[in-house]
């Protein structure tokens, strides 16, 4: 059987938005489903950011995510080698990872390279699956995620813009996005 990898992050930020560049990775999310988004595996782990380790009020607010819970996370280079040995059980069936839209993969391919670290999802192909769902219902423009399990006839199920939740609610519509 071959599993599909779904991935959200949460970064650092400030109302408005920072550029790419100044984000850090504050959590990590991860669902591991089948082609019909049923869950098998999943991760979850805070990051300590190291460059800006306060969180911002807007930050705290819009993940929900405390100071207390980034301050006792480890940096990126040990959650991530913990995140390597998770999918390293789960390699051999891995088909490819996706994420809704490429802030996920870009901010991974920005740490890798500030850190120094290589992954096994760099060897299989990405999706961006909110670009894929906007071309699916032939939309005018990528909608939030949101707003896509609704035009699928679903509900979000837990809290935004927390990494798992946001993984899960991802990995819903995998089906309607995969290839056939």
């Amino acid at each position: 059987m071959q599993y599909w990898l779904v991935i959200d992050l949460e970064a650092t930020t400030e109302e408005g938005g920072w550029p790419l560049e100044q984000m850090e990775i504050i959590e990590i999310g991860a669902s591991l489903v089948n082609r019909l988004g049923h869950e098998v595996d999943h991760f979850q782990r805070f990051v300590r950011p190291q460059r800006r380790p306060l969180l911002t009020g807007f930050c705290r607010q819009l993940t929900h995510i405390s100071q207390e819970q980034i301050d006792s996370a480890a940096p990126l280079p040990m959650v991530w080698a913990q995140f390597e040995r998770w999918l390293g059980h789960h390699q051999p069936q891995l088909a490819g990872w996706g994420s809704w839209g490429d802030y996920d993969r870009k901010q991974l391919e920005q740490e890798w390279q500030r850190h120094n670290l290589s992954s096994l999802i760099s060897k299989v192909p990405h999706l961006n699956l909110k670009q894929r769902f906007a071309e699916a219902r032939q939309l005018q423009r990528a909608v939030g995620l949101k707003s896509a399990l609704q035009l699928a006839g679903l509900q979000f199920s837990g809290q935004q813009h927390r990494a798992l939740e946001d993984a899960r609610n991802t990995a819903r519509l995998l089906p309607l996005l995969l290839p056939a």
